[in-house]
C-alpha cells in the first residue's frame, strides 16, 4: 500500500460520526428498567387463570379437568335427553292420539 492509501484510511478511521443521544435519554433507560423489573399491574382474574393453565406443569391437569367436566355435562344432558324420551315413548303407549 502507499502512503495515500494509508493517510486515507487513517482519515475514514478518524472521521465516524457519533450520533447524538436523545434528550433523557439515561432517565428513560432507567425508568424502562425499573418498569420492567416492577411487579406486574393487577391484571383480570381471567388472565391470571389463563397464564396458569397455559403453563406447562399445569397444562395437563387443566385438560383432564376440562374433560371430566365435557363428560359431566354431556352425561347430564344425555340422562335428560333419555328421560324426555322415554315419557314421550310412555305417553305414545298409553294414550297415542294425545301426542299427535
Amino acid at each position: 500500500m502507499n502512503s495515500d492509501d494509508l493517510k486515507l484510511q487513517e482519515l475514514l478511521r478518524g472521521h465516524r460520526p457519533v450520533p447524538a443521544l436523545p434528550p433523557r435519554f439515561q432517565q428513560n433507560v432507567w425508568r424502562r428498567i425499573e418498569d420492567a423489573e416492577a411487579p406486574a399491574k393487577s391484571e383480570s382474574w381471567l388472565d391470571a387463570l389463563a397464564a396458569l393453565i397455559l403453563r406447562p406443569r399445569f397444562a395437563l391437569a387443566a385438560a383432564a379437568v376440562l374433560l371430566l367436566a365435557g363428560v359431566s355435562v354431556g352425561s347430564l344432558e344425555g340422562r335428560q335427553f333419555a328421560q324426555r324420551n322415554a315419557q314421550m315413548n310412555y305417553l305414545a303407549a298409553v294414550a297415542p292420539d294425545s301426542v299427535r
